[in-house]
């Protein structure tokens, strides 16, 4: 493939951005490769390299990069109608009602600007509800970047994991490991009569696609049932993707005190938003005494988008075809690296997909889950299969970064650059798009 446009932009991106991007993950090497659009299920390059894109933004792009009708439609009718007004319009209050009425925790919700944002705002609700200071957090989670969350270290010795954080704010931050119910309750029984809430993705989502073993979010319930601490479920990735309208707290039959979301909420547009107990979002100003506001919040072409994307998925098939396109995936993924790379673990669920490159083989490949890591104790693969953020950056990271990675795309297959950020299907998507990934998988391997 020619990259002779991308690597001249980038020469110029250079000298006026830091590290040549806006996002640090997209500092790909040698360089990255711009895009000029989007096409279905594709991307096409500054240079006109055509790929199957399984990024799909991350995760917002349910439809991929050509919207249904009415979608597009609605989006244009706002667009045209003024680009903003700083008052409030009929379709935030639709979007809002349109939430609240099939995701479980929803009661009351209020738009901001981006899952960051969204995490930010709850943390500082949780803390203004509760009257406490600390925040539990899982290793290898991610809440976007704000001073909270971006602690590494221990629940006994938190630190920053980013320059500009002081080490003050990382006090009130507790990490624990992800999917050790033990680890959990010893941290409440020192902190209990301290600790605001528990954060947590329902899956970890931005670390592999680690999914929770059996029982592990009930006992977060319970822990902060017991002790007067909010449950928080970071559902900024998985949030419309995992568990179709009701989310993945609908998929795992937990229901938080809290809800974070991003990405497919906006319908590709940014956004977030903190959904939850009614008694607990009041908790925003104006109606409670923390304070939240933003200029851009329920900006109109933005939850028009949201909600028509939404609505057109309530309608139509669309999760069934991304989820199956998603368990194809998987599927033919786990056959392939059965058969080149047993030791490998295919990861996901829904229309989330992901392989990690894990260390060591199971005695019996063939008694391993099919289409992704369910934590069924009965696999073979349970004992070496990833459980925390821990297991995941303990696998060959470099090998997709700098080999895996390159390959792929050199075969045209879009994936996401390193071994941590999850990938997606999406409803334009085709069974042909993904034999080409098969092979593509196949050649690599």
């Amino acid at each position: 493939m020619n990259h002779e446009r991308s690597r001249a932009l980038y020469d110029r991106a250079l000298s006026v951005m830091p590290g040549g991007v806006n996002s640090s993950v997209r500092a790909t090497m040698p360089h990255p490769f711009f895009i000029q659009r989007g096409d279905g299920g594709h991307v096409v390059d500054a240079d006109g390299n055509r790929y199957v894109d399984w990024v799909m933004g991350y995760g917002p792009l349910l439809y991929g990069h050509d919207v249904p009708e009415p979608v597009e439609s609605a989006i244009q009718s706002h667009a045209a109608a003024g680009p903003m007004y700083g008052a409030p319009t009929e379709v935030e209050v639709e979007h809002a009602e349109f939430v609240a009425r099939h995701v479980p925790s929803v009661e009351s919700i209020r738009f901001v600007n981006s899952g960051t944002e969204a995490t930010v705002s709850a943390v500082r609700l949780a803390r203004g509800d509760t009257g406490r200071d600390k925040v539990v957090i899982m290793q290898g989670g991610y809440h976007g970047a704000q001073e909270s969350t971006l602690v590494g270290g221990s629940a006994e010795n938190p630190h920053p994991s980013t320059a500009g954080i002081p080490d003050s704010f990382a006090e009130h931050t507790l990490p624990i490991p992800f999917n050790d119910p033990e680890a959990a309750t010893a941290v409440f029984e020192e902190h209990g009569d301290d600790i605001a809430a528990v954060l947590v993705e329902p899956i970890l989502a931005n670390m592999g696609i680690v999914m929770p073993i059996d029982g592990y979010h009930e006992t977060l319930r319970d822990l902060c049932d017991d002790h007067g601490s909010l449950l928080v479920f970071d559902e900024v990735i998985t949030g419309f993707r995992v568990g179709g309208l009701g989310c993945a707290q609908s998929k795992f039959g937990v229901t938080p005190d809290l809800t974070t979301f991003g990405k497919i909420l906006g319908g590709g547009f940014p956004v977030g938003a903190i959904g939850g107990r009614a008694d607990i979002i009041e908790g925003f100003t104006p109606s409670g005494d923390v304070f939240q506001s933003g200029t851009f919040s329920g900006h109109p072409v933005t939850m028009a988008a949201g909600k028509a994307y939404l609505e057109y998925a309530a309608e139509n098939d669309v999760y069934e075809h991304v989820n199956r396109l998603g368990r194809m995936l998987r599927e033919g993924i786990s056959e392939i690296c059965a058969e080149r790379a047993p030791e490998y673990t295919v990861v996901g669920t829904d229309s989330m997909f992901k392989t990690v490159f894990t260390r060591d083989v199971p005695d019996d490949v063939d008694a391993c889950c099919v289409g992704g890591c369910r934590q069924n104790p009965d696999c073979a693969r349970y004992d070496l299969c990833p459980k925390t953020g821990a297991d995941v950056a303990s696998a060959e990271t470099d090998r997709w970064e700098r080999v895996f990675w390159q390959e792929m795309k050199d075969r045209g297959v879009f994936l996401t650059a390193n071994q941590f950020e999850c990938q997606f299907t999406s409803y334009a998507h085709t069974e042909a798009d993904v034999e080409e990934t098969l092979a593509a998988y196949r050649d690599v391997l």
